[in-house]
């Protein structure tokens, strides 16, 4: 049993932030107890571990972002998507071949992740089964909660990429019997989007689904560019959740829908007809003009949303300036249009936290039986202003760095 003592900051619902100035949380086993403003005697005989004025969160959950590309962050940000990916992105996955380059890179990607707060993650790999071998083993190791997904594409991109359909089926196959037993970093599928797959791939993707009881990541509605390529692409087609219903690749959980910025009604529908979570991703859609989710006007028509760093079209791997960035983007939504609503602090930080738990489970908040995946903030505050717990995570998660982040624990134990 390990009892903290500090301010204490989580969400309890979409709208229901919940503060605690100077509490305690009592975790045992890595799970949460209880928090108690005042501590009960049957604990006084419990080390208190004391944080001072420091604030202690949940740790974040990133629901969609590319590992191969990290040693793109921050470049090529004056492109537009396509270039972005015909010009940067596509050739830096092809290095992906080389071993010895995956395995520096999704190390330093993993503990890049851990260093900015996130204990919970859905990743892209690329089309290599090696790589996408040490991509998963690494967050098994650190013991991320986490899904990672092989690509798949056998059209419509760069002959150094393109799959023949049998073989892409085939490594995909190999991929989740390898690691469809893993504790941590499960195997997810992952058709890149609708306009690199053929009908034929998905419907195959569709019973690896069936046999293996699996979940899908894939970028849905990401540009107008992709919502009419997809039309194009798939014959009958009336919007991109359809063509992944037609496969039979919505039947088992998760369904993970990558940014989700001009969805018709029948593509909400189909999202929540199979429990499936929309991820915001809002630096990346703006850094490749992608177009800004209208998060408001989904929340309000009961869709489940998520936050996710993209990297690297977007530029880092805090899950808290996405955060912030949500709520920016919601305000710029709004003032064009006007039946989008501006959200508000309590509902970004919950799509950050957690609402990570339809993916994973029990984390992202302290309420009771909650995993204590935590961090301790602190050095946010003026000597001339003294802040609320609350406003103390808000300044973080607008202005916040790294070495904001004083502690970190992953099921109740420090890392």
């Amino acid at each position: 049993m390990k009892i903290y003592h500090g301010s204490i900051v989580y969400s309890k619902g979409i709208k229901n932030l919940v503060e605690y100035k100077g509490s305690y949380i009592v975790v045992q086993d890595g799970i949460v107890e209880g928090i108690y403003e005042t501590l009960p005697e049957r604990y006084s005989n419990v080390e208190i571990i004391d944080f001072g004025r420091d604030v202690i969160i949940p740790a974040f959950t990133d629901l969609h972002t590319h590992a191969p590309q990290y040693p793109n962050r921050g470049l090529a940000m004056d492109e537009m998507l396509v270039n972005w990916l015909d010009k940067y992105t596509f050739p830096l996955e092809e290095k992906y071949k080389d071993e010895s380059f995956a395995s520096d890179v999704y190390d330093a990607f993993a503990d890049d992740m851990i260093a900015h707060g996130t204990m919970h993650a859905v990743v892209f790999g690329t089309i290599h089964n090696k790589a996408t071998d040490i991509l998963i083993k690494a967050f098994e190791k650190r013991g991320i909660m986490s899904y990672v997904g092989k690509v798949n594409m056998d059209k419509n991109c760069p002959d150094y990429l393109l799959e023949n359909t049998e073989e892409s089926i085939d490594k995909t196959e190999l991929f989740l019997q390898n690691h469809i037993d893993n504790k941590y970093s499960k195997p997810i599928l992952t058709p890149r989007f609708a306009p690199t797959c053929s009908f034929e791939l998905l419907t195959k993707l569709g019973k690896l689904m069936a046999k293996y009881k699996v979940g899908i990541q894939t970028h849905i509605v990401e540009s107008l560019w992709e919502k009419e390529e997809a039309k194009k692409c798939f014959e009958g087609c009336r919007c991109d959740m359809q063509i992944y219903e037609d496969a039979g690749l919505l039947e088992y959980g998760p369904t993970i829908a990558a940014h989700f910025i001009y969805p018709s009604q029948e593509d909400i529908d189909i999202l929540k007809k199979h429990n499936g979570i929309a991820v915001q991703c809002a630096d990346a859609t703006t850094n490749v003009i992608a177009g800004i989710m209208p998060t408001g006007l989904l929340l309000d028509d009961g869709v489940k949303i998520g936050v996710g760093s993209d990297l690297s079209a977007g530029q880092s791997l805090g899950i808290y300036s996405q955060i912030a960035s949500a709520i920016r983007l919601s305000k710029i939504k709004s003032l064009y249009e006007k039946e989008n609503r501006v959200i508000s602090f309590a509902e970004a930080f919950y799509l950050g936290t957690k609402q990570g738990e339809v993916i994973f489970g029990k984390v992202g908040s302290f309420e009771k039986g909650y995993y204590f995946d935590a961090l301790v903030i602190g050095g946010l505050e003026d000597k001339y202003q003294e802040l609320k717990p609350v406003e103390v995570v808000e300044r973080f998660c607008y202005a916040g760095e790294t070495k904001n982040i004083k502690h970190k624990f992953l099921r109740g134990k420090e890392i």
